[in-house]
């Protein structure tokens, strides 16, 4: 590879955001020919392989799947069995971020440029992006550099005929099916529409607290109790409480969001999720 050689990728996550933008990319930079990338742990949810498809079939190229060289009981093991935890994230880090150094490094090794264009949405003031290790690597944010925020992702999606994810009906975010920023209310969703899944979130946590991890999937309740019926019905009664004060809130406030028109990311999620995943 010379290294007068450029290289233009778009990490797909399963999720909106990132969907968007290469629906965007696509539309507006058909002269750069974008490599799309999917990092797949292996505990994704099916919505998000379903989804990754019709994409393909818009975008009219492959979306190149990376696998990591060690899978999640691997680094589970390495980890010593703790669970990865908001504060902990070591999934993301051996799961999503590694996989990625390790497609691009021959590149940048070769002297050629990398340039990853990166979903952050104007509205997200917050977050950022990978940070570049590599003179070679270059971090685009172009919804940011565009003004376009979540309306108009959704709108992106919408015009292209693909939509949202799925899974959108009742989770907030993508990524693995265990992901810990879950609110409770998904977790007994994920009881309820992918049982299979969520026994298996249930047999790592109850492995990694025989080894003496101090952390849950979902904070302070182990997914044994959580799975009871009496505590589902209570935590869907809590977010049905939270969904109606929120919504009282949208119509007091008419500069924020529309009655109707917010999502489960907006009522009482966990901050700073995973941007590899969510996005």
């Amino acid at each position: 590879m010379s290294a007068g050689m450029e290289r233009h990728v778009l990490g797909l996550s399963g999720g909106k955001d990132s969907a968007a933008l290469a629906v965007w990319m696509s539309q507006r930079h058909p002269e750069l020919d974008i490599e799309y990338f999917f990092t797949d742990t292996g505990k994704e949810l099916p919505e998000v392989y379903e989804y990754l498809g019709k994409l393909e079939g818009l975008l009219g190229k492959p979306i190149v799947r990376l696998n990591p060289d060690r899978d999640f009981d691997y680094w589970l093991r390495q980890y010593r069995h703790f669970l990865p935890s908001p504060k902990t994230r070591w999934c993301t880090r051996q799961l999503k971020i590694r996989p990625f150094e390790q497609w691009i490094e021959p590149s940048l090794a070769a002297g050629a440029k990398v340039t990853s264009h990166v979903a952050i949405r104007a509205d997200e003031e917050w977050r950022e992006g990978h940070v570049s290790t590599h003179p070679n690597l270059t971090i685009r944010l172009p919804f940011r550099e565009a003004g376009i925020d979540r309306a108009g992702v959704t709108e992106i999606l919408e015009n292209a005929g693909v939509g949202l994810p799925a899974y959108y009906a009742w989770r907030s975010r993508s990524g693995c099916t265990f992901c810990f920023f879950q609110q409770k209310v998904e977790w007994a969703n994920l009881l309820e529409r992918h049982p299979e899944a969520f026994e298996e979130a249930k047999s790592y946590e109850k492995d990694a607290l025989e080894h003496g991890s101090p952390f849950t999937w979902s904070q302070g309740e182990a997914l044994g109790e959580l799975a009871r019926p009496e505590r589902v019905h209570k935590i869907r009664e809590e977010h049905a409480r939270r969904v109606a004060r929120a919504r009282q809130r949208a119509t007091l406030n008419p500069l924020g969001l529309k009655t109707g028109a917010f999502e489960l990311d907006d009522i009482d999620s966990p901050s700073k999720a995973c941007l590899v995943c969510h996005k």
